[in-house]
């Protein structure tokens, strides 16, 4: 007796909203289990990866400092999921926002003035969505893979960053060390939380929230993209055009992810250096998926998967955890969601099929 899956017709739509709760649960009971494993107390590493993180304002202020390229990258990837537009590589637009705000503030190094950081941040978006339209291109063109080229375009853009602050922008007075010159006080982002880093980026991933929800619920484009995504024949039956939806969600996430990595550079970095984020434009994929592609639901994945970045943190310093903990972590809750998302479009049940000769 073998077992298959089997269609269970449509899904469940309170099970689709509980399944990502559902997730989050078996990954600490699995993590419960990993840490004993490792030989130390469960309830001690979970505390130490889970709460003490947060148990002050400070840590909650970094909560948020973290959250913010995440859910900025996120919001942007969910507007192309849901159009079947799989726009993999947001690390590297990201890493594309940073140089090209980066390269702003070091022009305007030795002057002063309110216009910089506005100018850094359309540099920011502009360098994300250039970097998002190749992909574009070669999609609409060509019928080029966008999830090979988007990714792939991610070390090409490492490459770049590497390039330029071993070279061009490196610090004259850095003592050959890869990295530019500080930033001036003008290309530092306002701080909101005084005594803390929380800048004015959190501001602007709420705002990508807000624009998202409305986008999608209230507005043609979001309309055409729900349509595209759920019925492709019905929206070309429809007139609406797959190409120009392409264009535009991939202009959109690589501009969102610009725009955080113009944050990260002129915010909690201060300067150009060879690794921007720990990851953020991947972990922005688990978020846009336990986010269920909702912007609301994203920002609560946001903060939900900053927080095991500031967990591996903590572990690594009270309990000598090693760093992959984090990525173990987040690893789980994408394979538990895919997991409970299989199980809530299929059902396991016997096959009794005659077994060929």
């Amino acid at each position: 007796m073998f077992l298959k899956l089997e269609s269970r017709g449509e899904a469940n739509r309170n099970m689709v909203y509980l399944t990502p709760v559902l997730a989050v649960v078996l990954t600490l009971i699995t993590g419960f289990f990993l840490f004993l494993a490792m030989g130390h107390d469960p309830f001690e590493a979970l505390y130490t990866f889970f709460i003490y993180p947060i148990s002050n304002s400070y840590g909650i202020s970094e909560l948020l400092v973290k959250a913010t390229p995440i859910i900025l990258c996120a919001i942007g990837l969910s507007m192309g999921f849901r159009a079947n537009v799989w726009n993999i590589g947001a690390e590297g637009q990201l890493t594309l926002g940073a140089i090209f705000g980066g390269t702003v503030a070091l022009m305007f190094y030795e002057q002063e003035g309110w216009y910089i950081i506005p100018l850094m941040m359309v540099a920011g978006v502009v360098g994300g969505a250039l970097w998002g339209a190749i992909p574009a291109f070669l999609k609409t063109r060509f019928n080029a893979n966008e999830i090979l080229v988007s990714l792939m375009l991610t070390y090409v853009a490492f490459q770049l960053l590497s390039y330029l602050v071993h070279g061009p922008l490196r610090d004259p007075d850095g003592y050959n060390f890869p990295e530019s010159r500080l930033f001036s006080d003008s290309a530092i982002v306002p701080i909101l939380w005084e005594g803390t880093r929380f800048h004015v980026g959190g501001l602007f991933a709420l705002l990508a929230v807000v624009a998202g929800w409305l986008m999608i619920s209230r507005h043609l484009i979001g309309f055409q993209i729900r349509v595209i995504g759920m019925a492709p024949m019905a929206a070309s039956y429809a007139g609406f055009s797959e190409k120009k939806l392409i264009w535009f969600t991939l202009l959109l996430s690589g501009g969102l992810a610009g725009l955080a990595g113009m944050f990260e550079v002129s915010g909690p970095v201060g300067q150009l250096v060879p690794s921007i984020s720990p990851g953020y434009g991947f972990t922005a994929i688990i978020v846009a998926f336990l986010g269920r592609l909702h912007p609301v639901g994203i920002m609560m994945a946001g903060l939900l998967v900053a927080l095991t970045y500031l967990g591996g943190e903590s572990g690594q310093i009270t309990l000598g955890l090693p760093e992959a903990v984090t990525g173990v972590f987040q690893g789980m809750l994408l394979f538990y969601l895919l997991a409970s998302d299989v199980l809530i479009k299929y059902r396991v049940v016997p096959n009794f099929g005659t077994a060929k000769s």
